[in-house]
């Protein structure tokens, strides 16, 4: 997402929080078939902190964990995003892990972002941790044991990870400098040879999940994630590119995580959308996953953007169709590889716009009379998934 996620979380209240290490899992159990209908909640602890209270609306305003309100709505994937040296409190490995535990513990599957950094990553932002290695070598020693110790503390925690995303956003790479990478790079031979340092690191990442497998913990599907899901041109060569380089074989990922978002580009229609994941699925025979996306209940300022699905309207009712257009869209896609979608942060109240320029794009109506204190009322469409 933009630098304005960046910003507004550096601003957020900070705590930090106890690991408790119970055993025995308390995901829910996963298979190959799984359909996730999830929601990115990664900044709920930290809206808890800061004072934020949740109310549905379809029980009388009763008082509710936003999760609970979501999971009534359909939810049974709950997205996580996980920073390596972050401010405090800021989605480090105690602070995720105090969450995943308590998704978990509703039947929840525990879906574990990735982003390889101490901040935000994205097409524009993905730096490598400030204190990792700055030689290939040694990063790679680095993240493959970051993953490993990363993986075996939530099983240590009693949490196994249904999906776990190496990487976040990786269009342009991960662990730069030394892992960006310029798709746009020509001829192919080229840009083969400029993915061969992300390959080799992002081998490197993948190898941790096995050295973790092999002490014991469960295997969970293994996501490469990449922006503009609609854009079959930039999926082909970058995947294309990656496989080039004879360092990450197509059976080293489990499932494709696109993002889809109507602000970025007219061009992201649900046709394109459609056009892409049939395409992908047909050519590389694994499940593809809508793992970002939202659509806005206000978008009228000076600089409010064109979405890309102008007939669908800016609204409630439209929050809900454009979620279930995509999940058509996914449904349709070829052999059943159609496997999820995901909302990103509907309970973020104090960034409704969500990076976009748009006001409001967040599934609660949020009453801030008594500041700082937050009372978020939820919509009609937190049920999106139902």
């Amino acid at each position: 997402m933009s630098v304005l996620c960046l910003l507004l979380a550096s601003y957020l209240s900070l705590f930090r929080f106890s690991l408790a290490t119970p055993r025995g899992s308390i995901t829910a159990n996963s298979t190959p078939s799984t359909f996730y209908q999830g929601h990115d909640l990664s900044s709920l602890l930290i809206l808890e902190e800061g004072g934020a209270i949740y109310k549905d609306t379809q029980r009388q305003n009763q008082t509710r964990p936003a999760e609970d309100i979501l999971i009534d709505g359909g939810m049974n994937t709950a997205r996580l995003r996980l920073w390596v040296n972050p401010l405090p409190g800021q989605y480090d490995l105690n602070y995720t892990l105090t969450l995943a535990k308590r998704f978990a513990a509703k039947d929840q599957h525990i879906y574990l972002d990735f982003h390889f950094s101490d901040t935000w990553a994205d097409p524009n932002h993905n730096n490598a941790p400030v204190e990792w290695p700055t030689t290939l070598e040694p990063l790679a020693t680095t993240i493959r044991g970051y993953v490993n110790s990363t993986l075996n503390s939530f099983h240590e925690a009693g949490v196994d990870l249904s999906l776990v995303s190496l990487g976040n956003e990786i269009r342009h790479g991960m662990l730069w400098p030394l892992g960006y990478v310029d798709v746009d790079t020509q001829p192919t031979e080229a840009r083969i040879q400029n993915f061969t340092n992300l390959a080799y690191l992002w081998a490197a990442s993948r190898m941790g999940i096995s050295d973790a497998v092999a002490a014991g913990v469960p295997k969970p599907q293994v996501m490469i994630h990449l922006d503009d899901g609609w854009n079959l041109t930039l999926q082909n060569a970058w995947f294309d590119a990656l496989v080039g380089t004879g360092k990450v074989k197509s059976s080293d990922w489990d499932i494709f995580g696109f993002s889809f978002y109507p602000f970025y580009g007219t061009a992201a229609t649900l046709a394109n959308l459609q056009n892409s994941l049939n395409s992908l699925a047909k050519k590389w025979g694994k499940p593809l996953h809508v793992v970002e996306t939202d659509w806005p209940e206000q978008c009228n300022g000076t600089d409010a953007p064109v979405l890309s699905e102008p007939e669908i309207p800016v609204s409630i009712q439209g929050q809900i169709q454009w979620v279930h257009d995509i999940r058509s869209v996914v449904d349709q896609v070829p052999n059943g590889l159609g496997r999820g979608v995901s909302y990103w942060e509907p309970a973020w109240l104090n960034n409704t716009g969500l990076g976009s320029a748009c006001e409001d794009a967040i599934l609660f109506s949020t009453d801030w009379s008594q500041y700082p204190k937050a009372i978020a009322y939820s919509r009609q469409s937190v049920n999106l998934y139902r």
